[in-house]
């Protein structure tokens, strides 16, 4: 039986490591199949696999801030990453993962897609040279999935070129027989909505914030086995569990980083495990007092 039955076998075996070592391991990205998670991923899948028609469907993951949204297509993009290609010179890659630009504004959707590529290119360039450039390369190295982050970004311009950003998208989903994913806000949502013809396109797939339940308490059980801590906390007690579902307010991005924040400060201080003590003593600020703090400034 193992000495650490609280941890999984890798957890444990970073026990073997110094503080340091371990430190950065705690703060390391981790990755938690929770059922929400695995029903999006499937449905990413069945994108990759659909077949190339005139009206590819489209999905929309919706979800506040902080909530697991990037990580999860992410964590998509990364079972699907780029091959070499056996039989041309070079590249196939199924799947793209590109950041809207902070507007919209089709030149640089181009120019983040031409670096994601490696590809040359002159930011002065024409639109239309660029778009050729675009289309011509992702055939070629046969996307079936472009995902596009941060897409709420639309908003940012006003109606006119929100309009014609959405155009964009259509007409490279049209052209390539792609499938495109959408990933933002609730306000991402409102975006599409002044394209009727794009939005019927898109299936919206919201990622809520958690609720105080059992599947809660698993997540924290989950945790717990990958946070290299010598002790058990037991996470998913209910004062612990209700401490730490109010200091992350739901946000499973939030619950992360305070629990990476107090398995640090556990390992400095020898204390190796997460208490009420630790949380009390970690200065944390749950994301509403964090936003009234920034209010009274401003």
């Amino acid at each position: 039986m193992s000495k650490f039955p609280h941890l999984n076998e890798i957890a444990a075996g970073y026990l073997e490591l110094d503080n340091d070592a371990r430190i950065v391991k705690i703060r390391s990205d981790r990755w938690i199949g929770y059922p929400k998670a695995k029903s999006i991923l499937t449905k990413l899948e069945d994108l990759l696999t659909y077949p190339r028609t005139q009206r590819m469907p489209n999905l929309l993951l919706v979800g506040d801030t902080n909530n697991g949204k990037t990580m999860l297509v992410n964590r998509f993009c990364k079972a699907h990453p780029a091959e070499d290609n056996p039989e041309g010179n070079g590249i196939l890659a199924p799947v793209l993962f590109v950041q809207a630009p902070p507007v919209p504004d089709e030149g640089r959707f181009y120019n983040a897609i031409l670096e994601l590529l490696f590809a040359p290119y002159r930011p002065s360039e024409r639109v239309d040279k660029k778009q050729f450039q675009v289309l011509k390369l992702l055939k070629y190295v046969g996307l079936k999935v472009l995902v596009i982050d941060e897409i709420h970004s639309i908003l940012a311009g006003n109606l006119n070129r929100q309009r014609a950003f959405l155009n964009v998208l259509k007409y490279l989903g049209n052209e390539l027989q792609i499938s495109i994913v959408g990933v933002g806000t609730k306000d991402a949502f409102r975006a599409l909505q002044t394209e009727p013809q794009l939005a019927n396109r898109f299936e919206p797939v919201a990622l809520p914030r958690w609720e105080f339940n059992k599947d809660y308490l698993r997540l924290l059980a989950s945790f717990e086995r990958m946070l290299p801590l010598r002790s058990a906390s037991k996470l998913y007690e209910t004062s612990l569990a209700t401490r730490l579902f109010s200091m992350s307010e739901g946000y499973i991005g939030e619950l992360a980083r305070l629990l990476n924040t107090a398995a640090v400060y556990s390992v400095n201080e020898g204390i190796e495990q997460i208490t009420p003590k630790v949380l009390d003593n970690i200065d944390w600020k749950s994301p509403s007092e964090r936003k009234r703090q920034l209010d009274r400034v401003l």
